[in-house]
């Protein structure tokens, strides 16, 4: 744990500024890690990462021990060194994957046993065998096998922490190595009292960080910000609290307020390959025709190397093409989005005007389902015109 440090640097309300110190590099939080599942983050290099101010990425422990397998990775130096990546890695246990998209085939009190979504092939994950499969990943952060219940099952979610607690400790012993961070995961659902209950257990058994799993799973944005105001608050103020699996801006804005540090979320790279690309006012699809012969870029004032060279007619034309480039092109911007978004937090909780910033953000950016309907009663307003 002497390799990991979380240094607070300013605070504003509950929203806080730091530096967490790792052996690969200081990441200043509030953070967000683009996803590498594989070992990459979709169709961009690590230099392209590190041009567009990334400082953290994040890994997935079931999809790298079933391919290439986590041996293979260790026998080449790790995980750094196999993907020219000299940055901070975090690895998730994998947990979420083994019940939501292999095919489990039992659970019990030491583990559980699934079938690869490759081959079919039968495996067996203990939180033993986790721990010791993110040693030899090499990894910076990693993440203790758990359990992510449905949110608004009580007795599930019961068991689920019972289960991931137990695992939690187990895990704690089997980790030796003092360059990784195992983090612990308050699990709870959207109930007050377990999301309490967990977070005491865990920071008793002192972790050198807490992530707060669970959320974002078919809860509704306002059970989850209430689950985090009942969750933050009993976590240790001198270790970063990590979010996992949320990134849309607005849950960040929220989530900051109320004093997490860390984000990773697959939405930025994700919809970039399908056409979504982020801007103040929110979400495009720039597949639309109403893009077919705009000259402007994605976002005027946009400093990245997409909204710089190209416009959106170009972006347009090459995903109704096909073409890879369009790919790229949209994963940069939507990257740089997120880590400009982060940057400004950073500033405007130093200056002391987190609140503002957040409000002035939020009352230009259209949410996805916003959009819709604003959309839908523009599309009313037209009708209307035309019969009158």
């Amino acid at each position: 744990m002497n390799a990991f440090r979380y240094t607070r640097l300013a605070q504003d309300g509950e929203a806080r500024l730091g530096v967490f110190t790792t052996p690969h590099g200081d990441i200043p939080m509030p953070a967000f890690a683009p996803v590498g599942t594989q070992a990459t983050v979709k169709t961009l290099t690590p230099d392209e990462l590190h041009m567009l101010d990334v400082h953290i990425i994040l890994s997935n422990t079931y999809h790298l021990y079933l391919r290439p397998g986590a041996d293979i990775i260790a026998e080449l130096g790790g995980l750094h060194a196999f993907m020219g990546w000299d940055g901070p890695i975090l690895t998730d246990s994998g947990g979420f994957q083994v019940f939501s998209l292999a095919h489990m085939r039992h659970l019990d009190e030491e583990g559980v046993t699934f079938r690869s979504h490759i081959d079919g092939s039968l495996h067996r994950f203990t939180p033993e065998i986790v721990v010791h499969t993110q040693e030899l990943l090499g990894s910076d952060i990693i993440m203790p096998l758990d359990i992510c219940p449905t949110p608004d099952n009580r007795e599930e979610v019961e068991r689920a922490v019972r289960l991931t607690h137990a695992w939690a400790v187990r895990a704690r012993e089997a980790h030796t190595r003092d360059d990784q961070a195992l983090f612990g995961i308050v699990q709870g659902g959207i109930y007050p009292d377990l999301r309490e209950q967990a977070a005491r257990f865990l920071v008793s058994l002192d972790f050198p960080g807490y992530a707060i799993g669970g959320l974002s799973v078919g809860e509704t944005k306002e059970a989850m910000y209430a689950t985090l105001s009942a969750t933050v608050p009993h976590l240790p103020e001198d270790r970063p609290r990590y979010l996992m699996g949320v990134g849309t801006p607005e849950d960040i804005l929220e989530a900051v307020e109320r004093g997490v540090d860390l984000f990773d979320c697959v939405l930025p790279t994700r919809v970039a390959r399908n056409g979504g690309l982020l801007t103040h006012e929110g979400r495009i699809n720039i597949r639309n025709a109403r893009f077919a012969r705009d000259p402007n870029p994605i976002e005027p004032g946009c400093t990245c190397y997409t909204c710089q060279k190209f416009s959106r007619a170009y972006l347009r034309h090459l995903f109704k093409a096909g073409e890879t480039l369009g790919l790229r092109l949209a994963t940069i911007h939507n990257i740089h989005f997120m880590q400009q978004l982060m940057k400004d937090i950073r500033q405007s909780i130093q200056e002391g005007r987190f609140r503002a910033f957040k409000e002035a953000f939020l009352a230009r950016y259209r949410i996805p389902d916003q959009q819709a309907r604003h959309r839908n009663k523009e599309a009313y307003r037209a009708r209307r015109a035309k019969v009158s």
